[in-house]
């Protein structure tokens, strides 16, 4: 096809640890497959990553919402409400440059992965979120109509997940009470598949370094890892300008890896260590790994998502305060995690921007 002639689609992750990013992975390789030219946008290390993954296509700048409301919601607790005339603020000002990015580069339709200003109303925009209801802070059914008032705003809501009993995001992304019109279940989202199993590393550790939890898990692993009798593999998930390999040990420390590496990686190991977040869920399924789980601590849904995991005895999951080395054992009792085979439908889906 013409490259002067394909329509341009403004895909914007939100800048939330990596996980909005990674899954907009899939979504830019079929927009780019079926026809459309996909015009990337976000900010800080959500844009980095996505300018090391497509090198070839415009990005542009966002404003960064560097607000707690990117960071499980919790925005919602009675101390931080003050604060959501500025989250609006910003919004709205994300808003307005959008509406003249669409004007001035001709887009032809919006992707909004959970950032509620990326939209316009005269190009078909879709918002794509696994929160249909927010469980977490002091007031989640005033978080969640918050929430269902910013995804109105939008023609489609894509959730990454699928409508069947046997999904991911239970109760996060299935409501029986939604009053959101033009809800599709596009399937899970990974940028990785699976291939062959072989068995090059022992363990390997996925922990995006973003906030003092974070860092404190970090710090007890490298500690502990010393006395793990394996070879094992630490992606720490921070993404600079330049790849970094330090070896301690038995450990291999990666700062970060792109994707092709990273599915590489995680097919060769036999066990997986990582936040239960929802992006790692559907990465790690999709390749069907033995996972032990250790959510953020104050994180009521990575929380969720691990008992909700556990309790269909697919992996185990470890408090971070009491963690032990001991504990990845545990992973070996349980079923591991399962590809649920849903496939987004992408021609059906980006029908949408073709008016049919």
């Amino acid at each position: 096809m013409n490259l002067e002639k394909r329509k341009k689609i403004l895909v914007a992750p939100l800048n939330s640890g990596l996980g909005h990013a990674t899954r907009c992975i899939p979504i830019i390789e079929a927009l780019d497959n079926h026809g459309f030219e996909p015009i990337m946008a976000s900010d800080g290390a959500a844009l980095l990553l996505l300018k090391k993954e497509f090198p070839q296509h415009k990005a542009l700048e966002l404003p960064a919402y560097q607000m707690e409301y990117a960071k499980a919601h919790s925005l919602f607790n009675v101390r931080h409400l003050m604060r959501l005339g500025k989250m609006f603020a910003k919004i709205t000002h994300e808003h307005k440059m959008v509406r003249d990015c669409v004007q001035q580069m001709g887009i032809s339709g919006i992707i909004s992965d959970s950032r509620p200003g990326v939209y316009y109303n005269g190009v078909p925009s879709v918002i794509i979120t696994h929160h249909l209801n927010i469980i977490s802070g002091d007031l989640p059914g005033l978080a969640t109509r918050i929430q269902q008032s910013f995804i109105k705003k939008y023609r489609e809501c894509w959730i990454p997940d699928v409508q069947a009993s046997l999904n991911l995001s239970g109760k996060l992304g299935h409501s029986d009470d939604i009053t959101i019109e033009s809800v599709r279940y596009m399937g899970t989202l990974s940028r990785l598949h699976k291939t062959g199993t072989g068995k090059k590393y022992d363990l390997a550790v996925l922990l995006t370094i973003d906030g003092e939890h974070c860092l404190q898990l970090e710090d007890k692993l490298k500690e502990l890892l010393l006395s793990f009798k394996g070879n094992v593999i630490f992606i720490r998930g921070v993404i600079e300008p330049e790849q970094s390999i330090t070896q301690q040990g038995n450990v291999t420390y990666y700062n970060f890896m792109k994707s092709d590496e990273l599915e590489e990686v995680l097919n060769n190991s036999s066990l997986v260590l990582a936040r239960p977040s929802y992006s790692n869920i559907m990465d790690l399924s999709k390749l069907c790994k033995k996972v032990l789980f250790i959510p953020i601590p104050g994180n009521e849904e990575q929380l969720y998502l691990a008992k909700k995991l556990k309790k269909a005895g697919l992996t185990p999951y470890s408090h971070q305060k009491n963690f032990r080395l001991a504990d990845i054992e545990k992973a070996d009792i349980y079923k591991g995690l399962r590809d649920i085979n849903g496939l987004a439908k992408w021609k059906d889906l980006f029908s949408l921007f073709e008016g049919k």
